[in-house]
């Protein structure tokens, strides 16, 4: 951070030097510009700030039309945006994640049912989200401050068009735009009233889509204005529906289920005999009797040795589909005063309600619980609660008091049933009110400056989790129960339905979770002509912006009870988050013609951009940006960019307080959950005190996770170059009216990545190599299963990627049978990598499925669009290449397809989708349109590492199975 400061003075310099370009070009000017020189119409593009329509090419934009909205079939911006074949894993609907995934390390929690958007696999939180040109307010879920942008906060029936820059642009914009920008521009001019009405569901009948939006604007004479309405139902489909998703790994069978059972598992070392047993009730034993004379597993009391057979299969109670509602209401009101001068202003109201469901909440107790909560793990069952069959104290504990001075409870694994599902109900509520001027010299100067506030405001209410401090007096002395209002002993080991309701009044709180998140921002820009040079004028824009961040995570009081606060929550814990910055920004951008119609071609500009950012966190930021705009030849353009850029560290990233993720975690010092060795050193494991043959009782391992206020902003650097080749042999001939050629490569390295260290990795590098940079903060148990696992944020080391775009657009001439456009877009990633300051890779790379995502090779997007009169018909293909991931305790089962390299190949797959379209001269105008997506009913392939359902939501079509949907749209 230091380091940082002490640079400030020498990018200020830079900064003046760009501020003082103009007179050092002026200076080189040779050869007026000619006087036949045409003025274009003003014009703004993502990718600069400039308003002048020569240098929209300058940097590789995709533009998304209204028309290529329509035709995907789907209602949500953030589904629309991840079918790119730029585009990254992302969260979206088919993310079940509250109450599974825990709290990732980066504070923003789960951001359970939104939608967000990743570009050149560089995450959410490195993608800048623009509206109308302005910053959009980061993403509320009630478990956390993200660091993203939720596109489920913007209806898509206020969006004209979406572009998507694909490059670093930190000198233009700012924070956030490491691996590009989207930016939605919203319908303006828009006359007379619309009604589009939306209905979508599966083949197997569920997951049912409805969608009203409703719209009106005018076009006066002095004035414009359009409002609108948007309403959207997304139906649950549940996985108990799908084969693929019943069983938590597909192939394995209960292998991989939760020890935690409805009528529970008990590993406990009996004090008379010191004989440890792992016990499971039989079926219908509603009060179980224990025989400790009985020290195998051939027994005739109410016990018999815990096998797979006797696993919980979790999956049929979680969702593959999430139910989510989206309301929102939204206009804007533009004044022309006169020729020169405008005024605008523009609301949005939006509420967002999702719903994530997951199996009835374990509880675990004993020395082998792992969950970090005192209360649990270090838990006494008193021998005298009247449920327990044992007849001793059951105890986690070394402790003096018991016989032989050893732990009784290993493990006590009880699934509640009676308790119902847990569900996480969220309520978003979404605001945003702008205001602005524009104005124009009436030489080609233009100018505006806006204001905007916005706020993103979460409750989140979690049905079915449970007061693991009440579970705990509960099951203790029976006397300080009685003298506790409310408390009566709870019985688990009677098997299901043993809990009464009684229990599960004391046991069973409703818990509810807060977050918000503001955004004010002001921001004033000028562009213009400064002078003519020998090869044009040179273009200039310039502006200042200020912006103040607020945000806050306000748990449930469970979370923290008393003082000090304590823990009395058996889910997932997590502890308040409150901070804010602000930040002041003043930017330069230059365009320099170098030659006009010249020996070496039509064109050559050079872009200049700087812009310097003062945080009130870390202090000032200075990034440049240079590129290249060489048009060869009228049908041949190359470009290039090079950009430095930043990521400043976000509200939960510096502030997010200590909070809990469960993961899978395959840990090498104990025997697998399947029954193989343990493939850890054996010397190291012994060091690190795990008992020989001790076994993996659960696959999700409880890690701590948490912001550090010490971070360092991310610096990146990015590079892309590239060519636009559009032949004339294919314009206006008899088999093409305009063929259009484009290749981009790029590449961005970012130092000092916030992130953590991937838990498997740290958990494996800990057993290989006993550093300490590694085993500390990670615990274990006298039994040997960890206890504890620390892992923080740090400015972790280098991510670098780099690949290949190469789009193909054909437009067909007109004939008797219509017109045809052809699209083929493909993405090639070359190069993914991610090293930890200590020279440890992260294993996440190209071709390969990890932590639930995947970075195909190659994505590929085909589009047949025709129209023929009132007739339009359109076949989309998408590609996802193969990947491989690890099979992990899988091996042993056929559904691993490499088991002698214990690997699993996710075999390629290609989507197709059809739409058909019929216009009627009624109106204005009757749309019908009816399509079909994934028309082959192709299912995604398994995933074996996925932490749910078997597949990855991220990459594929979940669920699978057709999607059928119909569409109509009337204009009046």
């Amino acid at each position: 951070m230091k380091a940082l400061r002490r640079q400030t003075l020498a990018k200020a310099i830079q900064l003046s030097l760009l501020l003082t370009l103009p007179g050092l070009v002026a200076a080189q000017e040779a050869t007026p510009a000619t006087s036949d020189t045409k003025t274009l119409d003003t014009i703004q593009v993502t990718g600069t700030r400039i308003k002048k329509a020569e240098i929209e090419s300058q940097t590789p934009v995709q533009t998304l039309s209204r028309a290529d909205i329509e035709k995907t079939g789907l209602t949500s911006i953030g589904d629309i945006v991840q079918e790119l074949t730029g585009s990254g894993s992302a969260l979206n609907t088919k993310f079940n994640s509250s109450g599974n995934f825990g709290f990732s390390p980066n504070g923003d929690g789960v951001g359970a049912g939104s939608a967000q958007v990743d570009l050149r696999n560089l995450g959410p939180k490195r993608v800048l989200v623009l509206v109308d040109g302005m910053r959009w307010v980061n993403e509320s879920s009630a478990s956390g401050v993200g660091a993203a942008t939720d596109l489920n906060t913007i209806p898509l029936a206020l969006v004209e068009r979406i572009e998507i820059l694909e490059d670093g642009a930190s000198s233009l914009y700012g924070s956030d735009a490491i691996a590009g920008v989207v930016n939605i521009i919203t319908r303006r001019n828009f006359e007379g009233g619309q009604i589009s009405l939306n209905l979508g569901e599966y083949g197997e009948g569920d997951g049912t889509l409805t969608g009203v939006d409703l719209g009106w604007g005018k076009n006066g004479e002095n004035s414009n204005f359009f409002v609108g309405a948007s309403y959207v139902e997304q139906k649950k489909i549940e996985s108990r529906t799908r084969e693929q998703s019943r069983f938590p790994i597909p192939g394995t069978g209960l292998t991989f289920g939760s020890s935690a059972t409805p009528d529970g598992r008990f590993v406990i070392t009996d004090p008379n005999t010191g004989q440890t047993l792992s016990l499971a009730p039989n079926a219908g034993d509603s009060d179980p009797t224990y025989d400790p004379s009985q020290t195998g597993c051939a027994r005739t009391d109410s016990y018999h040795c815990f096998t797979t057979a006797d696993r919980f299969a979790f999956s049929e109670f979680n969702l593959l589909l999430t139910p989510s509602k989206r309301m929102g209401v939204f206009g804007q009101f533009r004044y022309f005063f006169n020729d020169n001068l405008q005024g605008y202003v523009k609301a949005l109201v939006n509420r967002r309600e999702s719903t994530n469901q997951a199996a009835p909440e374990p509880i675990f107790l004993g020395a082998d619980a792992g969950t970090g909560n005192p209360f649990a793990d270090n838990i006494t069952i008193s021998a005298l609660n009247p449920y327990n069959p044992f007849g001793f104290d059951l105890v986690s504990v070394d402790d003096p008091n018991t016989p032989q001075n050893e732990t009784t409870l290993v493990l006590l694994a009880r699934r509640p049933v009676e308790g119902g599902p847990r569900r996480f109900e969220q309520k978003v509520d979404t605001q945003y009110i702008g205001a602005g001027i524009e104005g124009s010299f009436g030489n080609g100067w233009s100018w505006d400056a806006n204001i905007s506030s916005s706020r993103n405001e979460a409750e989140q209410t979690n049905y079915g989790s449970y007061n693991i401090f009440n579970i705990a007096l509960a099951l203790g002395d029976p006397a300080i129960c009685a003298a506790t209002p409310g408390c009566v002993p709870l019985n688990l080991f009677g098997g299901r339905g043993s809990i009464t309701p009684d229990m599960l009044a004391w046991i069973q709180p409703i818990v509810r979770d807060r977050s918000e998140q503001k955004l004010h921002q002001v921001t004033a820009n000028i562009s213009g002509d400064l002078f003519d040079m020998w090869a044009g004028p040179l273009s200039f824009a310039a502006g200042y912006e200020y912006r103040k961040y607020e945000g806050s995570y306000t748990p449930d009081p469970i979370n923290y009870v008393g003082n000090p606060p304590v823990n009395h929550y058996n889910g997932v814990p997590s502890l308040p988050t409150s901070g804010e910055y602000d930040v002041n920004e003043a930017y330069v951008e230059f365009n320099v013609p170098l030659m006009r119609d010249g020996a070496f071609g039509k064109s050559l500009d050079l872009s200049l951009a700087g812009r310097y950012s003062d945080y009130s966190t870390f202090g000032g930021q200075f990034t440049p940006k240079y590129g290249l705009r060489w048009q060869v030849a009228d049908e041949f353009l190359l470009r290039a960019t090079y950009a430095e850029g930043f990521r400043a560290p976000s509200i939960g990233e510096l502030f997010g307080s200590a909070s809990r993720a469960d993961l899978q975690i395959d840990d090498p010092c104990l025997i697998g959950l399947d029954g193989s060795p343990a493939t850890g050193n054996a010397a190291n494991c012994a060091a690190l005190g795990v008992p020989v043959g001790a076994e993996q009782t659960n696959a999700q391992i409880s890690v701590t996770t948490g912001g550090n206020p010490d971070l360092d902003p991310e610096t990146a650097k990015s590079f892309t170059a590239g060519m636009v080749f559009s032949p004339g042999f294919a314009n206006d001939v008899s088999w093409s009216d305009r063929l259009d050629l484009e290749l981009t490569f790029y590449k961005h390295e970012i130092e000092g990545a916030v992130q953590a260290i991937d838990a498997q990795t740290q958990l494996n590098l800990c057993v290989q190599t006993l550093d300490p940079t590694y085993c500390n903060g990670i615990t274990r148990s006298s039994v040997g299963g960890i206890n504890s696992f620390n892992n923080r944020l740090v400015n972790l080391g280098t991510i670098r990627t780099d690949g290949w775009d190469a789009d193909v657009f054909w437009t067909l001439p007109e004939s008797s049978i219509g017109q045809f456009k052809v699209s083929w877009q493909n993405t090639f990633v070359t190069k993914y990598e991610a090293i930890g300051a200590a020279g440890q890779v992260q294993p996440r790379t190209v071709g390969v499925e990890v932590t639930d995502s995947a970075i195909p090779e190659w994505t590929s997007n085909t589009s047949i669009d025709w129209k023929h009169g009132p007739w339009t018909a359109g076949w989309t293909m998408r590609h996802i290449s193969e990947l491989e991931e690890q099979c992990g305790d899988a091996a042993a089962f056929p559904v691993c397809s490499n088991p002698a390299e214990g690997t699993n190949t996710l075999e390629a797959i290609t989507y197709h989708d059809l739409q058909v379209g019929y216009k009627f001269d009624w109106l204005k105008g009757l749309q019908l349109t009816a399509g079909a997506n994934n028309i082959f009913d192709k299912d995604p392939p398994i995933c074996l590492s996925c932490s749910l359902n078997g597949y990855d939501a991220s990459t594929y079509d979940i669920p699978g199975g057709r999607y059928f949907y119909v569409r109509a749209d009337l204009r009046f």
